[in-house]
């Protein structure tokens, strides 16, 4: 018997739709590791590709089928590779592809030198446009921060807390990721730890006492550095504090835009 292909059918609201295709793939991964070589994780996937205005629907199984086809390995190359085999099986002249995982670097105390591991949110954003090819990577780091105003005004210490700093950016050939991390890292008050024994959490508290940052202050620290990179053609950094004293959060951005202005 043969099955109607309803997808295929011929539409007559003449629309054209930018993105077609799956979103929330939870899909094993292996990336790259400056450390390790590689490091496996669990992705959270989208994938879209255009829909001429005469085609009724696209067939969400293709993409599924297109990404066993490449599983597991997942870097710019492999990534490229994907988007044309979407375009084309799918006859499309746009595809896009939005991978974010959790990626885990292990980290020593300050002091005692105890190990844990620390989760950084990672994500590759990718898209093909006839011959175009886009490739966008973002991490996320957590962050202490310390209020320079707060330790200015106050006799007994100043309010702190968590933040987090996102960069994204498009570069021209390979950066690690553990490398923007330590940018980042350096340019907060103090960087984040999983475990932390007495003597580490005196030895954070006080630096971030004698480091006191504004989301301002990380985010141009943090541009300035990237600036430094031939590698990097453009980048965004985003800083958010979760502040302690105040029922809001703090928010500073920059582009490379800005800074080369």
């Amino acid at each position: 018997m043969v099955l109607r292909d309803v997808q295929s059918e011929y539409d007559l609201r003449n629309v054209y739709l930018k993105r077609v295709g799956v979103k929330g793939v939870r899909y094993p991964i292996v990336v790259l590791d400056k450390t390790n070589g590689v490091q496996s994780t669990i992705a959270t996937i989208n994938m879209y590709v255009d829909l001429p205005q005469n085609y009724r629907g696209t067939h969400m199984s293709r993409f599924i089928e297109v990404l066993n086809e490449y599983h597991l390995e997942i870097n710019p190359k492999r990534v490229r590779d994907i988007l044309h085999k979407l375009k084309d099986v799918l006859n499309a002249k746009r595809a896009v592809i939005e991978v974010e995982f959790p990626y885990f670097i292990k980290k020593q105390a300050p002091v005692t030198k105890s190990e844990s591991y620390l989760e950084y949110i990672c994500t590759f954003e990718a898209e093909i446009f006839d011959s175009r090819f886009d490739f966008l990577t973002s991490v996320v780091v957590p962050i202490h921060t310390l209020c320079p105003c707060s330790k200015e005004i106050s006799d007994r210490g100043a309010h702190n807390q968590r933040a987090i700093c996102k960069v994204s950016y498009e570069s021209r050939e390979m950066i690690w990721i553990e490398d923007i991390i330590e940018i980042v890292e350096k340019s907060a008050s103090a960087p984040i730890f999983t475990l932390l024994k007495r003597p580490d959490e005196k030895y954070v508290t006080e630096l971030a006492y004698d480091h006191p940052k504004f989301v301002e202050d990380v985010a141009r620290d943090v541009a300035l550095e990237l600036k430094k990179y031939d590698k990097i053609k453009w980048y965004r950094v985003e800083v958010e504090s979760f502040e302690s004293i105040h029922a809001h959060n703090a928010y500073a951005c920059v582009t490379s835009d800005e800074l080369q202005g």
